[in-house]
């Protein structure tokens, strides 16, 4: 069974870098309009944090069963035993390394995605140095997402219970009636998801500026070692598939545009579905969890080892943000060679001499 459907023989790879790798969650304010990231950063080595849970509420594998268009009831059964004991190469909460300034990535996540599901890119990359804030979007792009309200006066509870004067509100993918024309419904999404970005960048830095911030999820994770710890001339914006869209639309904020010809910055774009046996879904960690039969039935993976894939998608982001942002990291050259293709702007010649093992 392991070979074909299994979790228990597969698991989502550890960061490749010199840095210890912690997570953590953060809603900067209970409303819709807050800012919803988990964080990835360089952490203190430290046993006394655990791995953290990769999917952690079950009413994303509702959002994930309405995205699949599948029965909610059965889905939750079967995600429930594959992958609710699933942990992410990271230690929740663990303590910031503060000492370095360390550049940052905001990642956005895929159509029908959520802020967990690309562990294994935001870990690759914190691994290495960076931190990276995995936003979650509330455009109802999400398979799930949720926020908190206050809980209206009919709703109180009995005089002998206790209850929280705020209630979750859970937000579900939205897709557009069929036969109705897509574009109207993404144009919006995309509008919002970029400013989510912006959103969530704008709290980092003040942030990093010894700002005091506010976390409506209960957490114990100590804010102030991120003072003066990001590189504010070293920042980056990612994203998979409508991420991507949405990191083209961060970068050109200023543009009205549906062809941002302003965009001056440097952009670098993976392909997949096939390239070099590569597809879609060779992004998100699913390709990880899934046997080959599972995997190639819900196309979750490519004729490539999932973790090579992984390697090159990771190792080729290191080296554009090591060109463009001038950061030394140590990198490795497994696969790219052959996974690049010539005359683009990386010079092979000059690939080989700062990817090495």
């Amino acid at each position: 069974m392991g070979s074909f459907s299994s979790v228990h023989f597969c698991g989502i790879p550890p960061g490749k870098g010199p840095y210890k790798v912690g997570c953590t969650d953060l809603m900067s304010d209970h409303t819709i309009k807050g800012s919803f990231f988990r964080l990835y950063y360089p952490c203190v080595d430290s046993d006394e944090y655990e791995e953290a849970v990769w999917i952690p509420r079950r009413e994303y594998y509702t959002g994930l069963a309405d995205t699949l268009k599948l029965n909610r009831t059965v889905v939750d059964v079967i995600f429930s035993y594959y992958f609710g004991s699933v942990k992410c190469p990271a230690k929740l909460n663990a303590p910031f390394q503060p000492g370095e300034k360390y550049p940052l990535v905001i990642f956005s996540h895929g159509l029908g995605a959520f802020r967990t599901l690309y562990a294994a890119i935001c870990i690759g990359l914190a691994s290495q140095g960076f931190v990276v804030a995995a936003v979650e979007h509330r455009d109802e792009s999400a398979s799930a997402t949720f926020y908190f309200r206050e809980r209206p006066p009919a709703d109180s509870c009995a005089e002998e219970e206790e209850c929280d004067a705020m209630e979750e509100v859970w937000m579900y993918n939205k897709t557009p009636k069929p036969g109705a024309d897509e574009f109207p419904l993404r144009f919006e999404q995309v509008q919002i998801r970029a400013d989510e970005c912006l959103r969530a960048l704008d709290l980092l830095l003040d942030i990093n500026a010894g700002k005091p911030v506010t976390n409506a999820l209960p957490s114990n994770f100590d804010w102030l070692p991120l003072k003066d710890s990001i590189d504010v001339k070293r920042i980056a914006v990612a994203g998979h598939s409508f991420g991507a869209a949405t990191a083209i639309k961060a970068l050109g904020r200023d543009s009205t545009d549906e062809i941002f010809s302003t965009i001056h910055q440097p952009v670098l774009f993976v392909n997949s579905e096939k390239f070099q046996g590569s597809v879609h879904q060779s992004f998100p960690d699913f390709t990880f969890l899934t046997g080959y039969l599972i995997g190639k039935v819900f196309k979750l993976k490519g004729e490539i080892d999932p973790y090579i894939a992984m390697d090159i998608i990771i190792n080729v982001t290191l080296a554009f943000l090591q060109r463009h942002l001038g950061w030394v990291i140590n990198i490795r050259s497994v696969g790219i060679k052959l996974s690049v293709i010539q005359g683009t702007w990386m010079n092979m010649d000059d690939l080989l001499l700062f990817l090495f093992n």
